[in-house]
């Protein structure tokens, strides 16, 4: 029976947790399991035909206050995938940071969603792709031979803890009227990037110019389920049909939309990534006080980057705790919306005692 409350309370035992590897370890958040367990109570339509799913596109618009296109798929890979595939042809280019998701970890999926579409890699300090990056390889070649530029993808927040602040988004928005490319935002931590900034969602989407939000559930407190959000609607175009041919239409829709309901009901996705933000910032300030540790990258969301020996890794890993070893060889410890204080104090009495 321990067994079965275990596995009903999300697949994940919070009290013997040991980890900061990903905020896609936790469980489902209570709301988001409870709005499912609603959903399970009567048959509904299918095909995102139910009234969970209605629901869940409504509180999404609600939530960004504009008329926006609403569609639910399995995951971030897909998510971004099909999105970009939206945004332009086979013969055009992304631009995307060097760092981005979409370029390190999603192994090739926007080249295959778009017949072959070409990632060209910006750079940019602490993950964020620069305006003068982009302007580069716009202007880099215009000739017939290279994949034209079409859309920017931004990473929000980055692959290593930073945001894109208003400002940020605003001035390469600009720089995308300039030579006429659409903005893609990869929300895969976009609550967490939301708290962080402490600024209504509108501000860092649509307001400042970006086309389509990948809005990630994941790793917010869902099972699974990323809602793609389309502010500028002639992209969206006929994406229903893309995701069914890519196997993204969920045939009991209401199962990834009725948790999206219990996540923005009385704004628990905000709460969620307050609280892993806070988790992040707790640990950013123990390790700031443990001398010979130094952090990677600035801590701005729920990742914290440090600069570890490997021995320390190990016998950190030794004690039970899991985390990823990252860019450039630091340690990556990632806090969720069900990351505990005391496990945070933990991890720094065990990490001061071996440093």
């Amino acid at each position: 029976m321990a067994k079965i409350c275990w596995l009903l309370a999300g697949g994940v035992d919070l009290e013997k947790s040991e980890q900061f590897a990903s905020d896609n370890y936790s469980g489902v958040c209570p709301q988001a399991w409870e709005a499912m367990a609603l959903a399970n109570k009567s048959d509904e339509p299918a095909y995102g035909e139910d009234r969970w799913t209605q629901q869940a596109a409504d509180e999404l618009r609600r939530l960004f206050d504009t008329d926006c296109e609403v569609y639910f798929v399995f995951n971030g890979t897909a998510a971004n995938s099909l999105a970009l595939a939206s945004m332009g042809q086979s013969f055009h280019s992304v631009i995307c940071h060097e760092l981005a998701h979409i370029e390190t970890d999603e192994c090739g999926g926007p080249e295959y969603a778009s017949n072959g579409a070409k990632l060209l890699l910006g750079t940019g300090a602490d993950g964020k792709l620069t305006p003068e990056s982009i302007e580069h390889l716009v202007t880099k070649r215009s000739d017939i031979h290279y994949p034209k530029p079409k859309v920017i993808s931004l990473t929000q927040a980055t692959e290593v803890g930073t945001v894109y602040t208003p400002e940020d988004i605003q001035t390469i928005r600009t720089v995308a009227d300039k030579h006429g490319l659409r903005i893609h935002m990869d929300g895969a931590r976009f609550a967490n990037a939301v708290a962080a900034l402490d600024v209504h969602p509108s501000e860092i989407t649509w307001k400042a110019g970006v086309d389509v939000l990948c809005f990630s559930g994941t790793k917010n407190g869902l099972a699974l389920g990323e809602a793609v959000v389309f502010f500028n609607k002639s992209l969206a175009e006929d994406f229903e049909w893309r995701c069914k041919q890519a196997g993204q239409l969920a045939s009991k829709m209401r199962f990834i939309s009725a948790p999206w309901c219990g996540l923005l009901e009385n704004d628990v996705w905000l709460a969620n990534a307050r609280h892993a933000n806070a988790c992040a910032e707790r640990l950013e300030q123990g390790i700031a006080r443990i001398p010979g540790v130094e952090l990677r990258f600035p801590r701005q969301a729920n990742g914290v980057f440090v600069e570890l020996p490997e021995t320390v890794q190990l016998a950190l890993r030794e004690k039970g705790w899991h985390f990823y070893t990252f860019i450039g060889g630091s340690a990556r410890l990632m806090c969720s919306w069900a990351t505990r204080p005391d496990q945070v104090d933990r991890f720094l009495a065990d990490l001061k005692s071996l440093v």
